[in-house]
C-alpha cells in the first residue's frame, strides 16, 4: 500500500472470497502455531478462498510512524489494497477488535466490494459522549494504556485477554510470545491510545447494507458486549449474537465461531467428523479448595496451587499421561493404558500428600470424542462423575477400568453400585487399595 508493505495470504479454493484481519496483536505466520486459531482459519478456508492479512501496524505488515498514524480511512485501503492484489472483485469479511471498525468504514465506502460483512467483539466508538454513555471514561482509558504498555506480550495481559485458558500455561506463554512478535510494548500502547480516543465510526452504520452479523463474548471487561448491541441495533437488519464467556483473543472458542460464520455466509453448519479414541480418562480434585483458598489468602494458595500443578504434571510425564484439560483445582488426563492410569493416580496422591494436599480422583475408560487438544463424550462426563464420589485421598475407578486390569497385581474394595448423575444406570465403582 503506497510505500508500505502489507502482508497477506490465500488459502483454500471455495466459491466465495472471504477476507478476515484481526486488528492489533495480530500475527498472519503465528496464528498458524496455536492448534485453535489454525483450525479456525482451516474452517474458514474449508468453504471459502480465504484472503488473511495484517493490517500495517501489527505482525508481519510494516509498522507505522507513532507520531502520524493513519486515519481509520486511510486503514481501510488495506483492505482494498489486499482485495486487489489477491484477485477479488467482492468478499465477505470477518473482523475482530479494532479491525472492525476498519471493516464497517471498507463497507460504508465501497459497498459494490462487500458481500457480507461479520463483526467480532468490536465497537463504532470506545470512549464515553453524551451521546454514547457505554464507552469508557477517559480515565479507564488511561489505565488500559498504562497496562498495554506494561503488560504487553507477558504472560498475565495473555490471561486477561483470553481467561478460559489462563490455566493452561505452554498455551498462555504461545499467546504472550505472538503479541511480542506483532509489535512492542510501546507501540501497542501508543496505537491503541489513539485507537481508544479517536474511533468513531458510527455515521457509518447507516450505510451499510449487506447482510451482517455482529457476534460479541458476554463477559468482557475490555469490549464490554453493549458495544456489540449497539452495533447490531444500528445496521439494518444486523443479526447479534451473544457469545459465552470473555475471550478477546485466540482460545478454544475461535472454532465454534468458524462454525457460525460459515452458517451465516453458506446457510449451512459444517458438518464435523468426529474422530474417537479408547482412553482411560482421570479426573482429579483438590479436597476443600475454597475453604483452604480463604485460610492461606490469594498469594498463599496461589503458591500452593503451583506446587500442586507442578506435581501432577511431573508424575504425568513419569506415567506418560496426557494433561487434557485444568478445572482451576483438578486435571483432567487420558492414559493408553488404565493400569498405568492407577498408578499414576497413586503416585499423584502420595507427591501431592506430602504438600498436605488431599485429592479426590477418579477413572474410567472408554470411548472419547477428540476435539482439537480436548476429549469429550459420555467416557469423560462418567470419570467425572466417578471422581467426584471418591472420598479425600481416594482413587475410585469404575468396573470397567477394575475388569480390564486383571493380572496386573492391583488390588480393589468393593464400594458397591452407584447412580451416576447424568449417566444411565447403575454402576458398580471399586476403590484402589495399597
Amino acid at each position: 500500500m503506497g510505500e508500505a508493505d502489507v502482508a497477506y495470504q490465500v488459502v483454500g479454493d471455495g466459491p466465495l472470497d472471504l477476507l478476515y484481519f484481526y486488528g492489533i496483536g495480530g500475527h498472519i505466520e503465528y496464528f498458524w502455531d496455536v492448534p485453535d486459531s489454525a483450525e479456525f482459519l482451516n474452517r474458514l478456508a474449508s468453504f471459502s478462498r480465504l484472503i488473511f492479512f495484517d493490517r500495517r501496524g501489527t505482525g508481519a505488515s510494516d509498522g507505522l510512524s507513532l507520531s502520524a498514524l493513519p486515519t481509520w480511512e486511510e486503514w481501510t485501503e488495506d483492505v482494498r489494497a489486499v482485495l486487489d492484489v489477491a484477485g477479488s472483485e467482492r468478499a465477505a469479511i470477518v473482523a475482530s477488535l479494532d479491525a472492525g471498525p476498519i471493516a464497517i468504514l471498507f463497507a460504508a465506502m465501497h459497498p459494490e466490494r462487500v458481500s457480507a460483512l461479520v463483526l467480532l467483539n468490536t465497537a463504532a466508538r470506545m470512549s464515553v459522549a453524551a451521546d454514547y454513555p457505554i464507552g469508557a471514561a477517559p480515565e479507564a482509558i488511561d489505565a488500559l494504556v498504562g497496562l498495554l504498555g506494561s503488560a504487553w506480550g507477558n504472560s498475565d495481559l495473555a490471561r486477561l485477554v483470553s481467561p478460559s485458558i489462563a490455566a493452561d500455561q505452554e498455551y498462555v506463554r504461545t499467546i504472550a510470545k505472538i503479541g511480542r512478535a506483532a509489535m512492542t510494548p510501546r507501540t501497542a500502547a501508543a496505537q491503541y491510545d489513539y485507537i481508544l480516543r479517536s474511533l468513531d465510526v458510527r455515521a457509518a452504520l447507516p450505510l451499510i447494507e449487506v447482510p451482517t452479523l455482529v457476534l460479541h463474548v458476554r463477559e468482557s471487561p475490555f469490549v464490554p458486549m453493549e458495544h456489540g448491541r449497539y452495533l447490531a441495533e444500528h445496521i439494518k437488519g444486523a443479526r447479534f449474537l451473544e457469545l459465552p464467556g470473555g475471550d478477546l483473543g485466540i482460545s478454544p472458542g475461535l472454532v465454534g465461531i468458524a462454525d457460525e460464520v460459515a452458517e451465516f455466509l453458506t446457510g449451512e453448519r459444517p458438518l464435523t467428523e468426529v474422530d474417537r479414541i479408547l482412553t482411560t480418562v482421570l479426573f482429579t480434585d483438590i479436597v476443600g479448595s475454597t475453604a483452604r483458598a480463604a485460610t492461606l489468602g490469594d498469594q498463599g494458595w496461589r503458591s500452593l496451587l503451583d506446587a500442586h500443578d507442578r506435581a501432577v504434571r511431573e508424575q504425568l510425564r513419569l506415567f506418560r499421561g496426557r494433561e487434557v484439560n485444568t478445572t482451576g483445582d483438578g486435571f483432567l488426563a487420558s492414559f493408553d493404558g488404565p493400569a498405568r492410569a492407577i498408578r499414576c493416580a497413586g503416585a499423584i496422591g502420595q507427591v501431592t500428600g506430602k504438600l498436605g494436599i488431599e485429592l479426590r480422583m477418579g477413572l474410567h475408560t472408554g470411548e472419547c470424542e477428540i476435539r482439537g487438544d480436548d476429549l469429550g463424550g459420555l467416557a469423560v462426563h462418567i470419570a467425572a462423575r466417578v471422581g467426584a464420589l471418591a472420598t479425600p485421598g481416594e482413587v475410585l475407578v469404575s468396573g470397567t477400568v477394575k475388569d480390564l486390569v486383571v493380572g496386573s497385581g492391583i488390588a480393589f474394595a468393593d464400594r458397591g453400585e452407584h447412580a451416576l448423575k447424568g449417566v444411565p444406570g447403575a454402576w458398580k465403582l471399586f476403590a484402589v487399595e495399597g
